[in-house]
């Protein structure tokens, strides 16, 4: 991976020899290489046993989880938060592990429509929910840093599974407990 950045900084008009530049191919690839580390992981994996019986019918949520992630169609980040919700048959998962499912995701070259479904389908799966909320709200600096460069567009994403599709009373609980 270093070469190719090598040869991407030179096709830009760069010259490697240059003092910055001498070490940059290299941090370059340890960079995308961290950025990109969900394709390392699986779910199984990523959640470690941390599913625990609870005889809790209610909602389980978590709010404004940080995400970083890489426009597959440019590269560049995208920056946002991600809300969880779920209505639990019997299971709850670990709470660090709802963070851990959306870093799994968001660290790979990603859309942020189809990241939405991947972290709803995977806690849907880790505890056969009644339902699943997810929403991402994201800044994308293939958005602002090139092509239209609108510095204050924010894109959201949401999908609803189950009872949080079906019923709006439990759809509408949860919109109103993330824009508290």
């Amino acid at each position: 991976m270093e070469e190719y950045f090598s040869k991407i900084i030179e096709a830009v008009g760069e010259d490697l020899g240059r003092e910055g530049l001498i070490d940059t191919p290299k941090r370059a690839s340890q960079a995308f290489k961290f950025l990109n580390n969900g394709y390392g992981k699986k779910l199984e994996d990523v959640l470690n046993g941390a599913i625990f019986e609870a005889d809790t019918e209610d909602m389980v949520i978590c709010k404004d989880i940080e995400l970083y992630s890489l426009c597959e169609h440019h590269l560049l980040p995208f920056i946002g938060k991600c809300h969880i919700a779920y209505l639990p048959r019997g299971k709850v998962l670990g709470l660090s592990k709802l963070a851990r499912v959306v870093d799994m995701y968001a660290r790979r070259l990603q859309i942020q429509e189809k990241l939405t479904k991947q972290i709803a389908d995977a806690i849907e799966t880790a505890v056969d929910a009644k339902g699943v909320a997810v929403v991402i709200e994201a800044k994308h600096l293939c958005m602002m840093m090139r092509g239209v460069e609108k510095q204050n567009s924010v894109m959201i994403t949401s999908v609803m599974t189950g009872i949080f599709r079906k019923d709006i009373s439990t759809r509408s609980e949860f919109l109103n407990l993330i824009n508290r």
